[in-house]
Protein backbone atom coordinates (compact mmCIF):
# COMPACT_ATOMS: atom_id res chain seq x y z
CA UNK A 1 0.00 0.00 0.00
CA UNK A 2 2.80 2.38 0.94
CA UNK A 3 4.58 1.56 -2.32
CA UNK A 4 1.50 2.42 -4.38
CA UNK A 5 1.02 5.65 -2.42
CA UNK A 6 4.64 6.66 -3.02
CA UNK A 7 4.27 6.02 -6.74
CA UNK A 8 1.09 8.10 -6.85
CA UNK A 9 2.74 11.03 -5.03
CA UNK A 10 5.78 10.87 -7.32
CA UNK A 11 3.52 10.87 -10.38
CA UNK A 12 1.57 13.86 -9.02
CA UNK A 13 4.73 15.87 -8.36
CA UNK A 14 6.15 15.02 -11.79
CA UNK A 15 2.88 16.02 -13.47
CA UNK A 16 2.92 19.39 -11.70
CA UNK A 17 6.52 20.00 -12.64
CA UNK A 18 5.83 19.23 -16.28
CA UNK A 19 2.82 21.51 -16.20
CA UNK A 20 4.94 24.25 -14.71
CA UNK A 21 7.58 23.80 -17.42
CA UNK A 22 4.97 24.56 -20.04
CA UNK A 23 4.11 27.94 -18.52
CA UNK A 24 5.05 30.72 -20.94
CA UNK A 25 5.25 34.38 -19.95
CA UNK A 26 4.46 36.47 -23.03
CA UNK A 27 5.68 40.03 -22.57
CA UNK A 28 6.27 43.12 -24.66
CA UNK A 29 9.48 45.11 -24.17
CA UNK A 30 7.64 47.80 -22.18
CA UNK A 31 6.21 45.17 -19.83
CA UNK A 32 9.65 43.66 -19.33
CA UNK A 33 11.09 47.03 -18.36
CA UNK A 34 8.18 47.68 -15.99
CA UNK A 35 8.82 44.33 -14.27
CA UNK A 36 12.52 45.15 -14.10
CA UNK A 37 11.98 48.51 -12.42
CA UNK A 38 9.60 46.98 -9.90
CA UNK A 39 11.30 43.68 -9.07
CA UNK A 40 15.06 43.97 -9.62
CA UNK A 41 16.69 43.19 -6.28
CA UNK A 42 19.90 45.11 -6.97
CA UNK A 43 17.91 48.26 -7.74
CA UNK A 44 15.84 47.84 -4.58
CA UNK A 45 18.98 47.40 -2.48
CA UNK A 46 20.74 50.34 -4.12
CA UNK A 47 17.72 52.61 -3.58
CA UNK A 48 17.94 51.94 0.16
CA UNK A 49 21.24 53.85 0.18
CA UNK A 50 19.19 57.01 -0.41
CA UNK A 51 17.12 56.24 2.69
CA UNK A 52 20.34 55.66 4.61
CA UNK A 53 21.56 59.09 3.47
CA UNK A 54 18.28 60.65 4.69
CA UNK A 55 18.83 59.04 8.08
CA UNK A 56 22.38 60.41 8.24
CA UNK A 57 21.07 63.91 7.46
CA UNK A 58 18.53 63.59 10.27
CA UNK A 59 21.30 62.41 12.62
CA UNK A 60 23.54 65.34 11.70
CA UNK A 61 20.75 67.79 12.66
CA UNK A 62 20.50 66.48 16.22
CA UNK A 63 21.96 68.34 19.19
CA UNK A 64 24.42 66.62 21.50
CA UNK A 65 22.77 65.15 24.57
CA UNK A 66 23.21 66.96 27.91
CA UNK A 67 25.36 65.21 30.47
CA UNK A 68 24.30 64.59 34.09
CA UNK A 69 26.89 63.67 36.69
CA UNK A 70 26.31 62.75 40.36
CA UNK A 71 29.52 62.47 42.34
CA UNK A 72 31.44 62.92 45.61
CA UNK A 73 28.83 60.87 47.49
CA UNK A 74 29.95 60.38 51.10
CA UNK A 75 28.43 57.10 52.30
CA UNK A 76 30.01 57.33 55.77
CA UNK A 77 30.04 60.22 58.27
CA UNK A 78 30.70 60.66 62.05
CA UNK A 79 28.42 62.12 64.70
CA UNK A 80 30.64 65.17 64.86
CA UNK A 81 30.18 65.72 61.13
CA UNK A 82 26.41 65.46 61.55
CA UNK A 83 26.33 67.78 64.58
CA UNK A 84 24.01 70.75 64.17
CA UNK A 85 21.99 69.05 61.44
CA UNK A 86 18.61 70.00 62.87
CA UNK A 87 16.95 71.79 60.01
CA UNK A 88 14.38 70.19 57.78
CA UNK A 89 15.53 68.21 54.84
CA UNK A 90 13.50 68.27 51.62
CA UNK A 91 11.52 65.05 51.17
CA UNK A 92 13.14 64.40 47.84
CA UNK A 93 16.46 63.61 49.54
CA UNK A 94 15.12 61.85 52.65
CA UNK A 95 17.37 60.51 55.37
CA UNK A 96 20.02 59.58 52.87
CA UNK A 97 20.64 63.22 51.95
CA UNK A 98 20.53 64.28 55.62
CA UNK A 99 23.83 62.60 56.35
CA UNK A 100 25.50 62.53 52.94
CA UNK A 101 27.75 64.84 50.98
CA UNK A 102 27.21 64.79 47.18
CA UNK A 103 27.37 66.90 44.03
CA UNK A 104 25.14 67.10 40.96
CA UNK A 105 26.37 68.60 37.69
CA UNK A 106 24.46 69.16 34.44
CA UNK A 107 26.43 70.13 31.31
CA UNK A 108 25.58 70.81 27.68
CA UNK A 109 27.98 70.95 24.71
CA UNK A 110 27.31 73.84 22.30
CA UNK A 111 28.93 73.61 18.89
CA UNK A 112 30.32 76.87 17.58
CA UNK A 113 31.06 78.28 14.11
CA UNK A 114 27.98 76.60 12.60
CA UNK A 115 29.54 73.14 12.77
CA UNK A 116 26.21 71.37 12.94
CA UNK A 117 24.86 73.21 9.87
CA UNK A 118 28.08 72.52 7.94
CA UNK A 119 27.86 68.83 8.81
CA UNK A 120 24.23 68.77 7.63
CA UNK A 121 25.25 70.40 4.34
CA UNK A 122 27.94 67.77 3.85
CA UNK A 123 25.47 64.94 4.46
CA UNK A 124 23.03 66.50 2.00
CA UNK A 125 25.68 66.28 -0.70
CA UNK A 126 26.21 62.64 0.32
CA UNK A 127 22.55 62.04 -0.41
CA UNK A 128 22.91 63.64 -3.87
CA UNK A 129 25.85 61.31 -4.50
CA UNK A 130 23.75 58.31 -3.39
CA UNK A 131 21.04 59.34 -5.85
CA UNK A 132 23.54 59.52 -8.71
CA UNK A 133 25.02 56.16 -7.72
CA UNK A 134 21.52 54.68 -7.91
CA UNK A 135 21.00 56.28 -11.33
CA UNK A 136 24.33 54.85 -12.50
CA UNK A 137 23.36 51.34 -11.38
CA UNK A 138 19.97 51.77 -13.07
CA UNK A 139 21.68 52.94 -16.26
CA UNK A 140 23.99 49.92 -16.34
CA UNK A 141 21.29 47.37 -15.56
CA UNK A 142 18.90 48.90 -18.07
CA UNK A 143 21.36 48.62 -20.96
CA UNK A 144 22.16 45.06 -19.86
CA UNK A 145 18.43 44.27 -19.88
CA UNK A 146 17.86 45.75 -23.33
CA UNK A 147 20.89 44.00 -24.80
CA UNK A 148 19.61 40.72 -23.42
CA UNK A 149 16.19 41.37 -25.01
CA UNK A 150 17.84 42.16 -28.36
CA UNK A 151 19.94 39.02 -28.16
CA UNK A 152 16.93 36.81 -27.39
CA UNK A 153 14.95 38.37 -30.27
CA UNK A 154 17.88 37.72 -32.62
CA UNK A 155 18.34 34.12 -31.49
CA UNK A 156 14.63 33.32 -31.65
CA UNK A 157 14.37 34.91 -35.11
CA UNK A 158 17.35 32.93 -36.36
CA UNK A 159 15.78 29.78 -34.92
CA UNK A 160 12.72 30.46 -37.08
CA UNK A 161 14.99 30.64 -40.13
CA UNK A 162 16.49 27.25 -39.27
CA UNK A 163 13.04 25.86 -38.57
CA UNK A 164 11.86 26.93 -42.05
CA UNK A 165 14.90 25.30 -43.60
CA UNK A 166 14.36 22.19 -41.53
CA UNK A 167 10.76 21.93 -42.67
CA UNK A 168 11.85 22.25 -46.30
CA UNK A 169 14.48 19.52 -45.86
CA UNK A 170 11.97 17.30 -44.08
CA UNK A 171 9.51 17.74 -46.91
CA UNK A 172 12.19 16.81 -49.43
CA UNK A 173 13.39 13.84 -47.41
CA UNK A 174 9.90 12.35 -47.28
CA UNK A 175 9.59 12.73 -51.06
CA UNK A 176 13.06 11.36 -51.71
CA UNK A 177 12.45 8.29 -49.53
CA UNK A 178 9.69 7.20 -51.87
CA UNK A 179 11.85 7.88 -54.91
CA UNK A 180 14.78 5.94 -53.45
CA UNK A 181 12.49 3.03 -52.63
CA UNK A 182 11.31 3.02 -56.25
CA UNK A 183 14.89 3.21 -57.48
CA UNK A 184 14.41 6.54 -59.24
CA UNK A 185 16.97 8.48 -57.17
CA UNK A 186 20.35 7.50 -55.84
CA UNK A 187 20.46 6.95 -52.06
CA UNK A 188 23.44 9.33 -51.79
CA UNK A 189 21.17 12.28 -52.58
CA UNK A 190 18.84 11.28 -49.75
CA UNK A 191 21.81 10.98 -47.40
CA UNK A 192 22.95 14.44 -48.46
CA UNK A 193 19.57 15.89 -47.50
CA UNK A 194 19.50 14.01 -44.20
CA UNK A 195 23.02 15.22 -43.39
CA UNK A 196 22.01 18.84 -44.06
CA UNK A 197 18.94 18.41 -41.84
CA UNK A 198 21.11 17.09 -38.99
CA UNK A 199 23.42 20.10 -39.33
CA UNK A 200 20.43 22.44 -39.09
CA UNK A 201 19.03 20.61 -36.07
CA UNK A 202 22.41 20.72 -34.35
CA UNK A 203 22.72 24.47 -34.99
CA UNK A 204 19.14 24.93 -33.76
CA UNK A 205 20.02 23.19 -30.49
CA UNK A 206 23.14 25.33 -30.08
CA UNK A 207 20.97 28.42 -30.47
CA UNK A 208 18.61 27.10 -27.81
CA UNK A 209 21.54 26.80 -25.40
CA UNK A 210 22.37 30.45 -26.03
CA UNK A 211 18.71 31.40 -25.56
CA UNK A 212 18.64 29.53 -22.25
CA UNK A 213 21.70 31.47 -21.10
CA UNK A 214 20.16 34.81 -22.10
CA UNK A 215 16.85 33.90 -20.46
CA UNK A 216 18.71 33.05 -17.27
CA UNK A 217 20.23 36.54 -17.21
CA UNK A 218 16.90 38.15 -18.12
CA UNK A 219 14.92 36.28 -15.45
CA UNK A 220 17.58 37.19 -12.88
CA UNK A 221 17.18 40.85 -13.77
CA UNK A 222 13.38 40.56 -13.57
CA UNK A 223 13.46 38.45 -10.38
CA UNK A 224 10.87 35.98 -11.67
CA UNK A 225 10.45 32.23 -11.30
CA UNK A 226 13.17 30.26 -13.14
CA UNK A 227 10.60 27.69 -14.32
CA UNK A 228 8.88 30.28 -16.55
CA UNK A 229 9.62 30.61 -20.25
CA UNK A 230 9.83 34.18 -21.54
CA UNK A 231 8.43 34.90 -24.98
CA UNK A 232 9.06 38.41 -26.28
CA UNK A 233 6.10 39.50 -28.36
CA UNK A 234 7.24 42.63 -30.18
CA UNK A 235 10.37 42.77 -32.32
CA UNK A 236 10.36 46.44 -33.28
CA UNK A 237 13.71 48.13 -33.65
CA UNK A 238 14.58 50.83 -31.16
CA UNK A 239 16.60 53.17 -33.34
CA UNK A 240 16.79 56.73 -34.58
CA UNK A 241 18.25 58.20 -37.74
CA UNK A 242 21.72 59.50 -36.74
CA UNK A 243 21.34 62.34 -39.27
CA UNK A 244 18.52 63.67 -37.10
CA UNK A 245 20.69 63.61 -33.98
CA UNK A 246 23.26 66.33 -33.30
CA UNK A 247 26.54 65.02 -31.93
CA UNK A 248 27.13 68.38 -30.20
CA UNK A 249 23.79 68.01 -28.39
CA UNK A 250 24.70 64.48 -27.35
CA UNK A 251 27.95 65.74 -25.86
CA UNK A 252 26.07 68.40 -23.90
CA UNK A 253 23.54 65.85 -22.67
CA UNK A 254 26.31 63.53 -21.53
CA UNK A 255 27.84 66.35 -19.49
CA UNK A 256 24.46 67.11 -17.93
CA UNK A 257 22.78 63.73 -17.51
CA UNK A 258 25.45 61.06 -17.10
CA UNK A 259 25.29 59.92 -13.47
CA UNK A 260 29.00 59.08 -13.23
CA UNK A 261 29.97 62.55 -14.46
CA UNK A 262 27.49 64.24 -12.11
CA UNK A 263 28.60 62.05 -9.24
CA UNK A 264 32.23 63.02 -9.71
CA UNK A 265 31.29 66.71 -9.72
CA UNK A 266 29.34 66.14 -6.52
CA UNK A 267 32.44 64.56 -5.01
CA UNK A 268 34.20 67.90 -5.50
CA UNK A 269 31.26 69.67 -3.87
CA UNK A 270 31.36 67.17 -1.00
CA UNK A 271 35.04 67.84 -0.37
CA UNK A 272 34.37 71.60 -0.42
CA UNK A 273 31.72 71.12 2.28
CA UNK A 274 34.13 68.89 4.17
CA UNK A 275 36.80 71.60 3.97
CA UNK A 276 34.38 74.18 5.39
CA UNK A 277 33.51 71.79 8.22
CA UNK A 278 37.18 71.12 9.03
CA UNK A 279 37.93 74.85 9.09
CA UNK A 280 35.08 75.32 11.56
CA UNK A 281 36.74 72.73 13.78
CA UNK A 282 39.50 75.26 14.50
CA UNK A 283 37.10 77.15 16.76
CA UNK A 284 36.60 75.36 20.09
CA UNK A 285 33.16 74.25 21.20
CA UNK A 286 31.64 75.50 24.45
CA UNK A 287 30.48 73.36 27.34
CA UNK A 288 27.96 75.12 29.63
CA UNK A 289 27.35 73.55 33.02
CA UNK A 290 25.34 74.02 36.23
CA UNK A 291 26.15 72.21 39.47
CA UNK A 292 24.84 71.71 42.99
CA UNK A 293 27.23 70.87 45.84
CA UNK A 294 25.99 69.75 49.28
CA UNK A 295 28.37 69.96 52.21
CA UNK A 296 31.32 70.10 49.84
CA UNK A 297 32.62 73.52 50.76
CA UNK A 298 32.06 76.54 52.91
CA UNK A 299 28.33 76.55 52.27
CA UNK A 300 26.01 73.73 53.02
CA UNK A 301 24.13 74.09 49.70
CA UNK A 302 26.04 75.57 46.78
CA UNK A 303 24.65 76.19 43.28
CA UNK A 304 27.11 77.29 40.60
CA UNK A 305 27.34 77.87 36.86
CA UNK A 306 30.30 77.65 34.50
CA UNK A 307 31.56 77.36 30.96
CA UNK A 308 34.54 75.47 29.51
CA UNK A 309 36.32 75.32 26.15
CA UNK A 310 39.61 74.16 24.73
CA UNK A 311 42.45 76.61 24.17
CA UNK A 312 43.60 76.21 20.55
CA UNK A 313 47.30 76.70 21.21
CA UNK A 314 48.68 73.51 19.64
CA UNK A 315 45.91 71.71 17.74
CA UNK A 316 44.04 73.96 15.31
CA UNK A 317 43.03 71.05 13.08
CA UNK A 318 45.80 71.91 10.63
CA UNK A 319 46.28 68.36 9.34
CA UNK A 320 42.62 67.68 8.62
CA UNK A 321 42.24 71.05 6.88
CA UNK A 322 45.22 70.33 4.65
CA UNK A 323 43.92 66.84 3.82
CA UNK A 324 40.49 68.29 2.95
CA UNK A 325 42.10 70.81 0.57
CA UNK A 326 44.07 68.05 -1.16
CA UNK A 327 40.95 65.89 -1.46
CA UNK A 328 39.08 68.81 -3.05
CA UNK A 329 41.87 69.47 -5.57
CA UNK A 330 42.16 65.77 -6.35
CA UNK A 331 38.42 65.43 -6.97
CA UNK A 332 38.54 68.36 -9.41
CA UNK A 333 41.10 66.52 -11.55
CA UNK A 334 39.06 63.31 -11.38
CA UNK A 335 35.89 65.18 -12.37
CA UNK A 336 37.64 66.59 -15.44
CA UNK A 337 38.98 63.13 -16.29
CA UNK A 338 35.49 61.62 -16.04
CA UNK A 339 34.12 64.41 -18.23
CA UNK A 340 36.77 63.79 -20.90
CA UNK A 341 36.17 60.04 -20.82
CA UNK A 342 32.43 60.52 -21.25
CA UNK A 343 32.93 62.79 -24.25
CA UNK A 344 35.20 60.27 -25.99
CA UNK A 345 32.75 57.42 -25.27
CA UNK A 346 29.88 59.39 -26.84
CA UNK A 347 31.86 60.10 -30.02
CA UNK A 348 32.88 56.45 -30.33
CA UNK A 349 29.34 55.15 -29.72
CA UNK A 350 27.87 57.66 -32.18
CA UNK A 351 30.33 56.65 -34.91
CA UNK A 352 29.66 52.93 -34.38
CA UNK A 353 25.90 53.44 -34.41
CA UNK A 354 25.98 55.59 -37.55
CA UNK A 355 27.91 52.91 -39.42
CA UNK A 356 25.54 50.12 -38.29
CA UNK A 357 22.42 52.18 -39.11
CA UNK A 358 23.60 52.93 -42.66
CA UNK A 359 24.47 49.28 -43.28
CA UNK A 360 21.06 48.13 -42.04
CA UNK A 361 19.31 50.66 -44.32
CA UNK A 362 21.39 49.39 -47.23
CA UNK A 363 20.15 45.86 -46.56
CA UNK A 364 16.53 47.00 -46.34
CA UNK A 365 16.85 48.80 -49.68
CA UNK A 366 17.96 45.56 -51.36
CA UNK A 367 14.78 44.05 -52.79
CA UNK A 368 16.52 40.76 -53.58
CA UNK A 369 17.20 40.11 -49.91
CA UNK A 370 13.64 40.99 -48.95
CA UNK A 371 12.26 38.46 -51.48
CA UNK A 372 14.49 35.62 -50.38
CA UNK A 373 11.78 33.99 -48.24
CA UNK A 374 9.53 33.39 -51.24
CA UNK A 375 12.49 31.86 -53.13
CA UNK A 376 12.88 29.17 -50.46
CA UNK A 377 9.55 27.56 -51.36
CA UNK A 378 10.25 27.91 -55.08
CA UNK A 379 13.63 26.16 -54.88
CA UNK A 380 12.14 23.36 -52.79
CA UNK A 381 9.42 22.71 -55.38
CA UNK A 382 11.95 22.90 -58.22
CA UNK A 383 14.14 20.29 -56.57
CA UNK A 384 11.17 17.98 -56.10
CA UNK A 385 10.33 18.47 -59.78
CA UNK A 386 13.98 17.88 -60.74
CA UNK A 387 14.25 21.39 -62.23
CA UNK A 388 17.37 22.19 -60.18
CA UNK A 389 20.19 19.96 -59.11
CA UNK A 390 20.95 18.91 -55.56
CA UNK A 391 24.14 20.99 -55.64
CA UNK A 392 22.23 24.12 -56.71
CA UNK A 393 19.64 23.58 -53.98
CA UNK A 394 22.20 23.09 -51.19
CA UNK A 395 24.11 26.12 -52.44
CA UNK A 396 20.90 28.18 -52.33
CA UNK A 397 20.11 26.96 -48.80
CA UNK A 398 23.56 28.03 -47.59
CA UNK A 399 23.11 31.41 -49.25
CA UNK A 400 19.62 31.75 -47.78
CA UNK A 401 20.83 31.06 -44.26
CA UNK A 402 23.85 33.37 -44.61
CA UNK A 403 21.71 36.25 -45.91
CA UNK A 404 19.07 35.81 -43.21
CA UNK A 405 21.79 35.74 -40.58
CA UNK A 406 23.30 38.92 -42.02
CA UNK A 407 19.92 40.69 -41.93
CA UNK A 408 19.14 39.58 -38.37
CA UNK A 409 22.65 40.44 -37.15
CA UNK A 410 22.45 43.89 -38.71
CA UNK A 411 19.09 44.51 -37.05
CA UNK A 412 20.39 43.35 -33.69
CA UNK A 413 23.51 45.48 -34.03
CA UNK A 414 21.48 48.61 -34.77
CA UNK A 415 19.36 48.14 -31.64
CA UNK A 416 22.32 47.19 -29.46
CA UNK A 417 24.54 50.05 -30.59
CA UNK A 418 21.67 52.50 -30.16
CA UNK A 419 21.29 51.33 -26.56
CA UNK A 420 25.04 51.75 -26.05
CA UNK A 421 24.80 55.28 -27.45
CA UNK A 422 21.99 56.07 -24.99
CA UNK A 423 24.10 54.53 -22.23
CA UNK A 424 27.07 56.78 -23.01
CA UNK A 425 24.81 59.85 -23.20
CA UNK A 426 23.12 58.95 -19.92
CA UNK A 427 19.54 59.59 -21.02
CA UNK A 428 16.96 58.51 -23.58
CA UNK A 429 17.62 60.04 -26.99
CA UNK A 430 14.46 61.78 -28.25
Amino acid sequence: MKKHLLLFVSFFILTNLLAQERQILRLASEQIEALFLENNLQLIAEHLNISIADAEIAQAKLWDNPSLEIGQINLWSTDTQREGEKEAIPPIFGSFARNTQFTIELSQLIQTAGKRGKLVNKEKVSKEIAIQEFEDVLRGLKVELRKSINEIIYLQSYQKVLKSQGESFSQLIEGYKNQVAQGNIAKSELLRLQSSLLEIENEYNDLQIEINEQEKSLKTLLNIEPILIIEIQDVCINAKNPDEVSLANLLEQASEFRPDVTRQRLQTKYHEKSLAYEKAQRIPDLAVNANYDRYGGVWKDFVGFGVSFDLPFFNRNQGNIKAAKINRDQSQYLAQQQQNMAQHEVVEAYSNYTMAYKFYNKINDNNLLSDIDSMLEIYTKNLLNRNVSMLEYIDFMDTYKANKETILTARKKVSTLFEELQYTVGTEIK
